[in-house]
């Protein structure tokens, strides 16, 4: 095992031990990582962007922190709804996956989201799939039943260890699922006999096709050597997809953990509600990117813990494409006025800077501490750009919170959305002596600033950790 590449030890949280632990991996230098990707019958929502930009957050800082990352990202191209939707637009599956899956490239890229070193589909692992059924059929895990294959659950001693629930638990909230001759309703299909007008390839227990769960397993031990550093998905899919995973990986390769870390991002909703088909709340990335706002929802799923749950609501997309801004006027160069001031804070504001971002990335990637700090940093420059103009020390000061922010995928050298222009610094000034006069206690003149930023669109608000303004 190895230490950290560079910098300070990082700690991530592991949803089998569920507990935060020191990163290790097994080579040095280098991450595995494997993260369940769609199932492409649907063009993605904003769900799925959500969890694309924690994955890439976390590759992005491992690769900053000096590792090479071979990244996995699965697509599930044979499934139910995938046959379904291609029968209702009366088009072929292939046709269907193949539109799905140009949609998510194009779409995903303007969220700054990293292209992952390979994706795999399914329907190009039957081989290796079926390699590994037959591997375990042989040591006992799995049983051919009328064309159909089944994972045989009580084989596997160490079952429920992953979303930590007890077999018998499991046992009783079960049910008989399409084949009432199973040996145990706990059982799941890691192949499906073929059914009248669907895909279906050749096997040793006839015409079918792979079931869920064991395409995973397949992919991670064909193009990541078996075990991996770590495996990520929604929290969604801690049971029973990565369940099944870990039961069928680690009975096949005789080896555990089959994954060091178990990475899952939190759920997203809209508002009080979960976004769910069914309902019809889904709001598409397409959507997000023809308003020009695929930025801003980056900054606001960072702006969240990527454990925690994430509420989206336009005002919180307005707010984070507000901050956005801030933090773009705040990088953007200024005329230089060729006058250093006597003794600029922006030195020790940058040191720190540095310091908590690195600290809160390491403690579990936690990016609302992150952000805060390039807030923090930006507040400062405009503070000292609006008194000075342009310097040399403002200058390095951008540098900083330019390359901070690229760590998260943040680029600041977009186009402003709005017209806050040169604007920004002069509001920071204006929050900077309103609360020099609320410290004074000259409330009255205090009020005036905030009703007169108001008049002007500048909603500003007063918190535990200082005063933030956006644009109403």
């Amino acid at each position: 095992m190895n230490q950290l590449p560079r910098g300070g030890t990082l700690q991530i949280y592991n949803t089998l031990t569920r507990t935060k632990e020191p990163f290790e991996t097994i080579e040095p230098g280098k991450v595995r990582m494997y993260v369940c990707g769609d199932t492409v019958y649907a063009s993605s929502h904003i769900g799925h962007g959500m969890s694309k930009i924690v994955f890439d957050m976390i590759r992005r800082y491992l690769e900053h922190k000096g590792y090479e990352v071979r990244h996995a990202q699965n697509f599930t191209d044979v499934d139910d709804k995938i046959i379904n939707r291609a029968n209702e637009e009366g088009i072929t599956t292939d046709e269907l996956v193949e539109t799905v899956i140009a949609d998510y490239f194009n779409e995903i890229s303007a969220f700054n989201v990293q292209p992952a070193t390979v994706y795999p589909r399914a329907t190009q692992e039957i081989p290796g799939i079926i390699t590994m059924i037959e591997g375990l059929i042989a040591k006992g895990h799995a049983y051919p039943l009328d064309g159909d294959v089944y994972y045989r659950v009580r084989s596997f001693p160490g079952y429920g260890k992953l979303s930590h629930r007890s077999i018998d638990d499991l046992r009783a909230g079960a049910r008989i699922e399409v084949n009432e001759n199973k040996e145990d309703p706990l059982d799941f299909a890691v192949w499906k006999a073929a059914k009248p007008g669907e895909p279906s390839w050749p096997s040793p227990w006839g015409d079918g096709r792979p079931g869920w769960h064991i395409e995973c397993s397949e992919m991670c031990s064909r193009h990541l050597g078996g075990v991996v550093d770590i495996h990520g998905g929604g929290a969604d899919l801690i049971f029973p997809h990565h369940e099944n995973e870990i039961a069928q990986s680690e009975a096949f390769l005789g080896q555990e953990p089959f994954s060091r870390f178990w990475v899952h991002n939190g759920l997203l909703q809209l508002g009080d509600e979960k976004m769910s088909k069914s309902i019809g709340n889904i709001v598409k990335l397409r959507e997000i990117i023809a308003r020009g706002l695929a930025p801003a929802f980056r900054l606001l799923v960072l702006q969240s813990h990527y454990r925690a749950p994430l509420t989206y609501t336009e005002q919180a997309l307005q707010a984070a494409e507000s901050g956005l801004d801030r933090l773009r006027v705040a990088a953007r160069p200024v005329a230089e006025s060729g006058t250093e001031p006597d003794a600029s804070e922006l030195p020790g504001i940058m040191a720190e800077t540095d310091r908590r971002f690195h600290a809160a990335m390491d403690d579990d990637f936690d990016t609302p501490k992150a952000v805060a700090a390039l807030f923090d940093l930006a507040r400062a420059i405009n503070r000292e750009t609006a008194q000075y103009g342009g310097t040399a020390t403002a200058g390095q000061a951008q540098a900083a919170l330019t390359d901070l922010a690229s760590v998260l995928g943040l680029d600041l050298s977009e186009t402003l959305s709005e017209a806050i222009g040169d604007g920004a610094p002069f509001i920071e000034l204006l929050i900077q002596i309103r609360q020099q006069l609320r410290d004074a206690r000259q409330w009255a003149l205090a009020d005036r600033i905030r009703d007169g930023l108001t008049e002007r669109g500048i909603t500003i608000e007063d918190t535990a950790n200082g005063t933030t303004w956006r644009q109403a």
